[in-house]
């Protein structure tokens, strides 16, 4: 199954799919405001690194579902 399928399918689906997605959604969000800021401080530099990385582990969360849904419907 194409990735844009199975994305799509696990939205309807899985729950915990669906979470994770709105949630690296929402981090999307708060980066492209962070971006559109000429300067940024100290404080928002921080908050950019951990939106980063809590958004990565999101997208590693969705491919680890993805995944195992694969295995799971062979």
């Amino acid at each position: 199954m194409k990735e844009k399928k199975l994305k799509e399918l696990l939205l309807k689906r899985d729950e915990v799919f669906r979470k994770a997605y709105k949630q690296h959604q929402q981090l999307e969000k708060k980066l492209e405001k962070l971006k559109q800021k000429n300067f940024l401080t100290e404080a928002e530099k921080m908050e950019e690194k951990e939106y980063k990385k809590k958004k990565l582990f999101l997208k590693d969360k969705m491919y680890y579902l993805m995944t195992e849904y694969r295995k799971a419907h062979k």
